[in-house]
């Protein structure tokens, strides 16, 4: 009996379906309705969604095993601050990987620690906070665009609404803002960064940068 129960405990395995399919349905909320439906980005929505899965079920399971705390965090911690060597990942990204990974250890370690009230109110935090921050107008994400810009006669501080003007129509572009990075006089080109409201989705295509990689000069 003893080995049956030790490979089958039916109030444990009750306990980690439901902590697991809570998780899930709190990340898949965020994940979905606050970043992919503005994006699209398929990449990141697998990336998050197996992050998530992941570090709840290795931090769940650790717990369970009377691993300390504090060498299961470190797991997590080293694999949030990785970086993706084929692709940086952004800070608006690095933001919602780093919160599916704090929400997968709060609902993972919480078994038996705190009240069903309590960690649903703080999954509820988490999901108000997203909302609110992603509805707020002034810190919705913008998109950016590097141009290539040859009249160079307009850039100078005087003309800045008749380069944007022109900006705007030659690239149907509704352009906020830009900025001037480095000018080739030889060349009479000017490297310019444009920031432009786009409510349908994010293009993935835009921060691929040719010739000359002058992304970081911006």
């Amino acid at each position: 009996m003893d080995s049956i129960h030790n490979f089958f405990n039916g109030e444990a395995f009750a306990d980690l379906i439901v902590r697991f399919l809570f998780n899930l349905l709190i990340t898949g909320i965020i994940v979905y309705f606050f970043y992919f439906r503005k994006t699209k980005r398929r990449d990141y929505l697998f990336t998050f969604l197996m992050v998530s899965t992941t570090i709840f079920l290795m931090i769940f399971l650790l717990d369970s095993v009377k691993i300390q705390v504090g060498f299961a965090l470190g797991l997590f911690a080293i694999f949030g601050i990785l970086r993706y060597r084929t692709d940086t990942l952004p800070v608006r990204e690095m933001t919602y990987l780093f919160a599916i990974i704090g929400i997968s250890v709060i609902n993972a370690l919480s078994n038996g620690k705190v009240s069903g009230m309590e960690l649903l109110f703080t999954n509820l935090i988490f999901i108000i906070m997203f909302w609110a921050l992603e509805s707020i107008r002034l810190l919705k994400h913008v998109n950016s665009k590097l141009i290539i810009y040859e009249r160079i006669e307009l850039i100078t501080p005087d003309r800045e609404a008749e380069m944007l003007a022109d900006l705007c129509q030659r690239s149907g572009l509704n352009i906020e803002r830009f900025e001037v990075g480095q000018i080739d006089f030889l060349k009479d080109i000017a490297y310019v960064k444009v920031y432009y409201s786009d409510h349908n989705k994010e293009n993935t295509a835009d921060n691929i940068v040719k010739p000359g990689n002058f992304l970081d000069d911006f």
